[in-house]
């Protein structure tokens, strides 16, 4: 089961058998009305936690521990709001009345604001905030738009520049995931592997000119 409560409303479990193993996820009054609206009560508080919520769950806590906090667990994050706000609010919520708009104009400025390093690209909620728009929208609209999510595209503008200093001769990989936004190093090579199957080390070996 899944418990869910309005910002603000104070709650209390008790595990009198112990060894029980939870999530608790906290919003800001702001992200919760962006996704439920202005309600004060819920239809529901308990929620069941059904094959598609418990997967849903599952890889919010996967992506949590690959340490790209501000995009990818942003949008697991957002997917697992947008799966249960339908289930314990009642009427109509921000999710379902959202006024289509141009998607192309959204994604297109999306994109721009990521591949120039515009300040507020550093995470989904400041990009969405900076567009006027909901972070869910954003979500949505850019994978529908481009094909791939937002956090893919991010990855993928930081694993070019990656590859441009590696081309370059970067020797620090510290310094490149740092000035990458990357969590630390280790996030910089999971990721290079993920989408290129090899390490940075193996691919600057592979970019760097043949001696004649």
């Amino acid at each position: 089961m899944a418990y869910v409560g309005v910002p603000g409303e104070e709650e209390h479990f008790a595990h009198p058998a112990g060894g029980d193993d939870c999530t608790s996820i906290s919003l800001t009054p702001a992200l919760w009305r962006v996704m439920a609206g202005d309600v004060a009560r819920l239809a529901a508080q308990s929620v069941y936690v059904d094959a598609r919520l418990d997967l849903t769950h599952r890889r919010l806590l996967a992506t949590a521990r690959t340490g790209d906090v501000d995009y990818a667990l942003a949008e697991e994050l957002l997917s697992l709001l947008a799966t249960t706000v339908g289930q314990v609010v009642s009427g109509p919520t921000p999710l379902g009345t959202q006024a289509p708009g141009n998607e192309a104009a959204l994604a297109a400025a999306a994109r721009q604001a990521i591949t120039e390093g515009h300040p507020a690209s550093v995470g989904l909620l400041p990009l969405a905030e900076m567009l006027g728009v909901s972070p869910y929208r954003l979500s949505r609209s850019f994978s529908r738009e481009l094909g791939v999510s937002v956090t893919r595209y991010r990855n993928r503008v930081r694993i070019g520049r990656a590859l441009d200093r590696l081309e370059e001769g970067e020797n620090s990989l510290g310094a490149l995931a740092a000035d990458l936004g990357f969590a630390d190093q280790a996030h910089l090579c999971r990721t290079m592997r993920q989408y290129l199957g090899r390490t940075p080390t193996a691919l600057r070996h592979l970019l760097a000119p043949e001696a004649p």
